[in-house]
């Protein structure tokens, strides 16, 4: 049982560090467009699966498509996005300047992360009531003694420290790099 409990916390944490990559921090970041979807010949396929993606410099994003007929699709896609940035076909690849963060789009970033950390946590405490339910469950079974299930819930407890411990300090870094101009 406490091997489920970490692999699912550490699903939550990944998942965690997924959405907040995908966050702009004014930085330029591969992060911000291999997974958009492009419309490859009629299939939606994610850019990282038909282009390069690179930063060269801080502040500027390259896409270099392997098939040349796809940067309009690339183009249209990235216009579509939420993502707010011209792309700038240079003919056989896309750069794309990743703009300052004025202090408002700042703090509306760093609300989002806000909501991204608390839907972790939140995670994180249902798994905390799974694994106590389970261990209790084990003790009304008679499969454990009184003290084994003291022990197991302290074992349980332990590992969601660690996890809101890894949460905090992912969100930290993250609020760092947004916040710093």
């Amino acid at each position: 049982m406490p091997n489920e409990l970490k692999e699912s916390l550490e699903k939550i944490c990944e998942r965690l560090k997924t959405e907040i990559n995908s966050l702009r921090t004014g930085r330029a970041s591969s992060a911000l467009v291999e997974d958009l979807i492009v419309d490859y010949y009629g299939t939606p396929t994610p850019l990282k699966a038909i282009a390069a993606i690179s930063t060269p410099e801080a502040r500027t994003i390259v896409i270099q498509p392997w098939d040349k007929n796809a940067i309009q699709s690339i183009e249209h896609a990235i216009q579509s996005s939420s993502l707010g940035m011209n792309p700038i076909a240079d003919r056989d690849v896309i750069r794309l300047a990743v703009p300052a963060l004025t202090e408002e789009r700042r703090r509306e970033l760093a609300k989002v992360l806000g909501r991204y950390t608390e839907e972790a946590r939140i995670a994180v405490r249902k798994e905390r009531e799974d694994g106590l339910r389970a261990v209790d469950r084990r003790e009304k079974n008679k499969e454990i003694s009184e003290d084994e299930k003291f022990r197991a819930r302290d074992a349980v407890q332990k590992t969601i420290d660690e996890a809101n411990a890894k949460i905090e300090d992912v969100t930290s870094r993250k609020e760092k790099e947004i916040m710093t101009v």
